[in-house]
């Protein structure tokens, strides 16, 4: 009898024991990576800058005595000087890393190792120099192609798929940190699409290969021998943590670096803001994906597809937009001129609409500020002092003229939006209802009720947000 327990003891472990969790497959790193490394080092160089250090002189002679005794023409003779001209005050020079990507001499490295450079040199493993060009440069991402001025056939290394690349991958940087050449370092993916605050499109792999300053520029590899990352980052004082801008997103960047030195990306036209828990549930949702348009620049794209305030989009031709920065990503990778289908949650209803985009270069450079009128008026309810949007209140507060709304002249001490309203925002809805003018404030502010969730969309400091907050009871 105890036998026979013992067995059914043993039978219904093993059907409740949660299953042992193995590695897909092992890797053996007895062998190092020095087969790997003494085939991919030829094609990484040593990037060496020389950029003119200028200072604005203060030389200016007009009304001073100078002027009257000697005149303009003495001082330019006998000392050289221009009014505001430009002194020259010395040479500076700078060293960084990069990788040639193809045997006639192109090659990568970041924008802040070569911007405002006047010469580039770079240096292969075997000690041989080279002039370099650069080619373009793209501040936004910061990558910079350059082409190495030599009729010679150069080794290179093939670009990766950095989507492919997982957490826990093993990566090997190769660069000159503090000036020690053809310096190598390993270690694993320890992230993938970190937002560090470097720019619009930030989606850094993280990586602990040890990267310093000096590996700026230089490749980050796969096991495959592939490049699928430019070593871009370190945190100051950290350790272990090194960011690289994935080779997917330079790719894109420096095809069109190649064929016009410059960069052209997609412009959809709209100002977004993250879709918080909060602002989700007061706009009816049952989840915080997605981005939230507050904002509709004028004659853009946006404006002429019809798409609105207040709406959520969703996807982009199909691609999941999980947030405000995958937007920027997926629309920034478009080419201006792209007809996309925008997909977007308007008033609780799924809703698709094409929209063709320009170009974000001159879409940014366009933008204009505006005029509007409106009277003035009070709130006691919301401790609010309102007034008109005046056409020198308009300038200062960089308010669109197709933009309609009351501006927050004063916030009192007792109010309940105190510390959440401050003086010079406009209020454009509140609780979607628009607000046009004064009217529609007093009537709006009327109908709220203690304890009441308020939704209010706000043009703030050159952009429109929306805020929320719930009223005391």
């Amino acid at each position: 009898m105890k036998k026979r327990f013992l067995i059914l003891s043993l039978v219904l472990g093993l059907l409740v024991t949660p299953s042992l969790v193995t590695p897909a497959k092992a890797f053996d790193i007895r062998g190092g990576f020095a087969d790997l490394v003494e085939g991919l080092e030829p094609a990484v160089i040593n990037v060496f800058t020389t950029q003119e250090i200028r200072r604005r002189g203060q030389f200016n002679m007009h009304g001073s005595p100078f002027d009257e005794f000697f005149g303009q023409e003495f001082m330019e003779r006998f000392f050289g000087l221009q009014p505001n001209q430009e002194i020259p005050l010395g040479k500076r020079q700078s060293l960084g890393s990069g990788f040639i990507i193809s045997a006639d001499g192109y090659a990568l490295t970041n924008n802040h190792v070569v911007e405002n450079a006047s010469s580039v040199t770079v240096k292969l493993l075997d000690e041989r120099e080279f002039s370099a060009k650069i080619m373009g440069v793209d501040k936004e991402t910061d990558v910079s192609l350059l082409k190495i001025e030599t009729s010679e056939k150069l080794p290179f290394v093939k670009l990766g798929n950095s989507d492919k690349l997982r957490i826990g991958d093993w990566v090997v940087a190769i660069g000159n940190p503090f000036g020690l050449n053809h310096t190598v370092t390993a270690g694993i993916v320890s992230a993938k699409e970190r937002i560090i605050g470097a720019g619009p499109y930030d989606q850094f792999i993280q990586t602990d290969a040890s990267i310093n300053p000096g590996n700026s520029g230089g490749p980050l590899f796969n096991l495959d021998g592939e490049v699928v990352g430019i070593n871009t980052a370190i945190i100051a004082q950290g350790q272990g943590i090194g960011f690289a801008i994935p080779i997917n997103l330079a790719s894109n960047v420096v095809a069109q670096l190649k064929s016009s030195g410059k960069v052209s990306r997609g412009w959809l036209g709209v100002g977004i803001q993250e879709l918080t828990p909060e602002l989700a549930e007061s706009f009816g949702l049952k989840n915080s994906q997605g981005a939230l348009v507050s904002q509709i620049m004028k004659d853009s794209p946006a404006a002429k597809a019809g798409l609105r305030h207040g709406d959520i989009i969703t996807a982009i031709n199909g691609k999941k937009i999980k947030n405000h920065n995958d937007l920027t990503k997926v629309v920034g990778s478009l080419a201006p001129g792209s007809k996309v289908d925008v997909a977007i949650i308007r008033d609780g209803k799924n809703k698709n609409i094409s929209i063709k985009l320009s170009d974000r270069n001159k879409g940014l450079s366009s933008e204009e500020a505006q005029e509007d009128e409106s009277i003035g008026s009070d709130n006691k309810e919301l401790g609010l002092e309102i007034g008109s949007l005046s056409p020198e209140l308009r300038r200062r507060l960089q308010v669109p003229d197709d933009l309609k709304g009351v501006v927050v002249n004063g916030v009192a001490m007792n109010s309940p939006l105190r510390g959440f309203l401050q003086r010079g925002d406009v209020i454009i809805s509140i609780n979607r209802k628009s607000i046009n003018n004064t009217d529609d404030y007093m009537s709006a502010s009327k109908e709220l009720k203690k304890g009441q969730k308020l939704l209010l969309h706000v043009w703030r400091g050159g952009g429109a947000v929306y805020l929320v907050t719930r009223l005391p009871e």
